[in-house]
């Protein structure tokens, strides 16, 4: 015996398919509002957004570039400028170990040269107010000589490799003769190579110097 299959027929009144047509249609109307939204508000930015973006990301990049080689640059004068003091002092500025030594030989030198004589000198050293490695050196020297041999000592002294001032410059006439009695007045400067607790100190053979008279130089 044969079965007949019949579904039921659905009954829809007309409050329900007006119903599913309002879902329908609130479901099409999200979705073109997603798609909206998507085309005129991409995740991360649009186009425009993102190409500006990148612009602005290279010219950060050129920026930083630009102030790391001007850093470079600064780092190179600094460096120059660090090795042209250091060849300043170790050219002028006496060792500190040897300053005595050096000093002897190039005033003797300049005697020598100038024809003048050489007399008692003393040494007075003093560290510099504000620096840990340079140091004064006073040196108070005593000649005799004509005027034409103090002014030939005097350019000897000028033309000195070391960094020697000439403070101060007396002379006395000797009696009977064109002899000068010149005493001189120089400071020198030395530089700290090692530990500061070895003092430099005068030659023991050393006599203090007696000033003589100031008297103008024609």
């Amino acid at each position: 015996m044969r079965r007949s299959f019949r579904l039921p027929a659905l009954k829809l009144n007309f409050r329900d398919q007006k119903t599913m047509v309002r879902a329908g249609l609130g479901v099409l109307t999200l979705a073109n509002l997603a798609a909206a939204f998507f085309v005129y508000k991409t995740p991360g930015g649009t186009l425009e957004e993102l190409e500006s973006e990148i612009i602005s990301a290279r010219r950060q990049v050129v920026e930083k570039q630009r102030s790391i080689d001007r850093l470079k640059k600064l780092v190179a004068h600094t460096e120059q400028a660090r090795q042209a003091g250091d060849s300043f002092l170790a050219t002028y500025f006496l060792p500190r170990k040897h300053a005595y030594s050096l000093l002897e030989i190039d005033l003797t030198t300049a005697a020598k040269a100038a024809g003048i004589s050489s007399r008692e000198r003393s040494f007075n050293y003093e560290p510099i107010e504000g620096s840990d490695t340079l140091g004064l050196l006073t040196i108070n020297a005593g000649f005799e000589g004509s005027y034409a041999d103090l002014i030939e000592f005097v350019n000897e002294i000028d033309r000195s490799k070391r960094l020697l001032i000439l403070e101060q410059l007396q002379a006395q006439p000797q009696q009977g003769g064109n002899t000068l009695q010149i005493s001189v007045k120089m400071n020198a400067f030395f530089r700290f190579e090692g530990p500061q607790d070895l003092e430099l100190a005068p030659s023991p053979d050393e006599k203090p110097q007696t000033k003589p008279a100031e008297v103008a130089l024609r």
